[in-house]
């Protein structure tokens, strides 16, 4: 049966709570820490000898469709009636915004330590012990709008900027890459100070903390913010039908200095030997409302 993912904006009271009980759960039982190290592992940068499956690069929309397909079902174990929730982060864009009241994510990281103190996943709270990757505490942190050099989250207009290109991805198929939806999406830039961060990672930029890095997923935003940017590539690929869904299509040539370094349409991505191909549509599985 198609399931459905809805705004988390539209969730219900009830609809929150389960989503939040079965997020502590998979904590508690230490299945959610899992998650964490699979995207540090696969958080490999443009300069980093093998495979760049997760991030800069042209599998980062279907590596990330299959990351929250697995994290979606292991919430589904706990309760069967939960999904993942997305956030508009061009709507929604203020610390005021229900997406952080004490009911759903909790709120900023107070000034001093930027230890998040309300919500179910506040440090004093003690359900949500980080334990994966490099940090200054064992609590959750926030830093909205880095106040010491203030962002703002996208606007609808730098995301449109993104979705006009037709063209899937280009070379140099990294962070470099100045044409093509997924980096415009991704949003890695050579710009400076708070321009060089775009739509996706500007988003990571704005709310700081955790969120910052291969370890993101110690923050649970993280899913929400992943499960917008999934519905934003199916968005683009309706609006661009006669477009290449993915590209490259065939591994690059030795002369594209990318050979073994990008999973093309029909190359497994790790680690679960699923092909960028297999993941274009979620149509049979789940839906956005």
């Amino acid at each position: 049966m198609v399931y459905t993912r809805k705004n988390q904006s539209h969730l219900t009271s009830a609809e929150k709570r389960r989503f939040v009980n079965a997020l502590l759960e998979l904590k508690r039982s230490g299945r959610y820490d899992a998650f964490v190290r699979t995207h540090i592992e696969y958080y490999v940068s443009d300069g980093d000898d093998g495979l760049r499956v997760a991030h800069m690069t042209p599998s980062f929309f279907p590596w990330h469709r299959r990351f929250l397909l697995e994290f979606e079902r292991a919430l589904q174990r706990v309760d069967s009636a939960v999904t993942v929730p997305y956030w508009d982060w061009t709507v929604d864009r203020t610390p005021g915004a229900s997406l952080w009241g004490g009911g759903l994510m909790g709120g900023n990281g107070r000034r001093s330590d930027r230890q998040v103190m309300t919500g179910p996943f506040a440090g004093p709270a003690g359900n949500w012990v980080i334990k994966e990757g490099e940090t200054d505490g064992d609590f959750l942190m926030r830093d909205f709008g880095r106040p010491h050099d203030p962002i703002d989250l996208p606007t609808e207009d730098e995301l449109a900027r993104a979705t006009r290109d037709p063209v899937y991805d280009a070379a140099p198929w990294d962070s470099t890459s100045t044409e093509g939806y997924r980096n415009k999406l991704e949003g890695w830039t050579s710009g400076s100070g708070s321009a060089k961060w775009r739509n996706h990672n500007r988003v990571h930029r704005w709310i700081g903390g955790h969120m910052l890095g291969g370890a993101s997923v110690n923050d649970p935003v993280f899913w929400l913010h992943h499960s917008f940017v999934d519905l934003l590539w199916d968005r683009w690929q309706a609006r661009h039908p006669h477009s290449e869904p993915y590209l490259p299509k065939k591994p690059p040539g030795p002369e594209g200095l990318r050979r073994g370094s990008v999973a093309a349409r029909y190359e497994a991505m790790p680690p679960w030997d699923v092909k960028p191909d297999e993941l274009l549509s979620h149509r049979r599985i789940y839906r956005y409302a």
